[in-house]
């Protein structure tokens, strides 16, 4: 039997049986077909080249483009010089999540050649990774996997914290068995959650953090502070993060060097609008049906790029979606893309889909779950703890992926995933591509830790770094950057009027 890995490379080779005789006529709709792409492959649709001649009507064309799909007739010559593996989007007759865990990192492998070619390029330009201890807390699944196998391969020694929630165990096994430090395990408690998380620590000794939400640098400065001086810094990952780690500088609290991952183009623009906004519709899809967005009153609280990249995507499935953000300059986006932006409490007693996207505690309060409908559903994508003022309810969770919340005797709402981030806990996480991308900015961050000097504080990378990664990534499409002459002739003192006058 051929492996579901094997067979994808086969067809990105140049087979494109695959793509011959499947078109999304063969599902019964455009948001049928992406939501099953999505969930068997994890794969981003977006920025994704797939041949025309699949999306056999205007509609389902429209969507496509709606939702990033790049339409060509010759896509398949394109994927073959590219080596993209795009063909086994078409129609996967695989499924990523019943892989071992060696079998799903392996496939997120073959499809983050972004990461692994920026690290390359680096070691050959100097980086020396041999002897450097990295601790990673992360969500643990096959693409954060890659990015650890990377780093190890690279010399460093490499540990990883992750939560139990947030633990794919397979791949948990499957790292340990490869030499990495693993302190993860999906049937922890709380408390020895906590101790783990002390533990890597205190055996690693990190000189380098990547972090997620500010959590594992936060507890070293609580809690170990003795290992604070000898840390390089920190690479963060997340907004709720970065706010983190400000509120301590603001504080005067911060004594070492943190790298804003979060902030470049390159993770902000492509993982947080693409990477969730994409893969939070498809799981969504997959707990409540492919068609759930179809004509539904969908209210997206918050519209940052995450925000903007779920409504964007909800409204191609066929929703009718309004937007409500607290910062004028941010609704007055929605309302230029087209989406109605609005006070949050005109909307929600129609509302039949409530999702936060703000990484902000008690962004949803108890009064507004209580103005809702019957049997409407909450949601949150992206996430931190009670963004849904869930502890205000005193509400015992059950942590089922659908479970009813009772606001009254009489009132009962649909809480999705308990109220945490929904594409990772009851999905597969972001997009393989994009959290290539991602990892690739992290993969930059380790790099500037280890070769510049930072004072303690927030840092940004520069443009360079960005650029650097974005043009890996267009090459793995097939794609280029475009040329400038090189001497444009620019002429600070030359303005219109001189030009007129010549």
């Amino acid at each position: 039997m051929v492996s579901p890995v094997s067979s994808a490379f086969d067809n990105a080779a140049g087979n494109t049986s695959a793509t011959g005789n499947t078109s999304v006529a063969d599902f019964p709709s455009f948001a049928s077909w992406a939501q099953y792409v999505s969930s068997h492959t994890n794969r981003s649709l977006a920025g994704n080249v797939l041949p025309s001649q699949i999306f056999t009507t205007e509609e389902s064309r429209l969507a496509a483009h709606n939702w990033g799909i790049i339409l060509s007739d010759h896509a398949s010559h394109q994927v073959s010089q590219a080596h993209n593996l795009t063909s086994d989007l078409v129609h996967p007759d695989y499924d990523v999540r019943a892989l071992s865990g060696k079998d799903a990192m392996d496939y997120a492998q073959a499809h983050m050649p972004v990461s692994a070619g920026l690290l390359e390029q680096l070691q050959a330009q100097g980086l020396n990774l041999h002897g450097v201890r990295i601790a990673a807390c992360l969500i643990l699944e096959p693409k954060t996997a890659v990015l650890l196998r990377l780093l190890k391969k690279a010399g460093a020694q490499v540990g990883v914290y992750c939560g139990p929630s947030s633990t794919d165990q397979r791949v948990a096994d499957q790292l340990k068995a490869e030499g990495i430090i693993v302190e993860a395990d999906s049937q922890w408690t709380n408390e020895e959650a906590h101790e783990a998380a002390l533990r890597l620590l205190d055996e690693l000794h990190p000189d380098v953090i990547i972090d997620d939400g500010a959590s594992f640098a936060r507890l070293a400065a609580l809690e170990r502070p003795e290992l604070i001086a000898n840390l390089r810094g920190v690479a963060e990952e997340t907004t709720s993060g970065v706010r983190a780690f400000q509120a301590m500088q603001d504080a005067h609290a911060l004594t070492f060097p943190v790298i804003a991952v979060n902030d470049s183009q390159l993770k902000t623009g492509f993982d947080n609008s693409h990477g969730t906004g994409e893969t939070c519709v498809t799981t969504l899809q997959t707990l409540l049906g492919s068609d759930c967005f179809a004509g539904q009153n969908v209210t997206v609280v918050g519209y940052g790029p995450v925000g903007r990249g779920f409504a964007m995507r909800a409204r191609a499935l066929g929703a009718h979606v309004s937007v409500c953000d607290v910062d004028p300059v941010a609704a007055l986006k929605a309302a230029f893309d087209g989406f109605a932006a609005v006070e949050i409490s005109s909307v929600l007693p129609t509302t039949d889909m409530l999702v936060s996207a703000t990484g902000v505690r008690h962004t949803v309060t108890v009064e507004h779950l209580q103005s809702m409908k019957n049997n409407a559903i909450v949601t949150v994508i992206g996430g931190i703890a009670n963004e849904i003022a869930l502890d205000d309810l005193g509400f015992t969770l059950t942590h089922r992926p659908v479970e009813q919340l009772k606001i009254s005797t009489t009132h009962t709402l649909r809480l999705i995933s308990g109220g945490d981030g929904v594409n990772y806990t009851a999905g597969g996480g972001n997009p393989i591509e994009i959290m290539d991308l991602s990892f690739a900015v992290q993969i930059s961050a380790v790099h500037a830790l280890l070769t510049s000097s930072f004072t303690p504080g927030l840092h940004r990378l520069g443009a360079d770094a960005d650029q650097r990664i974005a043009r890996l990534a267009l090459a793995a499409r097939g794609f280029s950057v475009s040329s400038a002459v090189a001497d444009n002739g620019y002429n600070w003192t030359m303005t219109r009027f001189a030009e007129a006058q010549s």
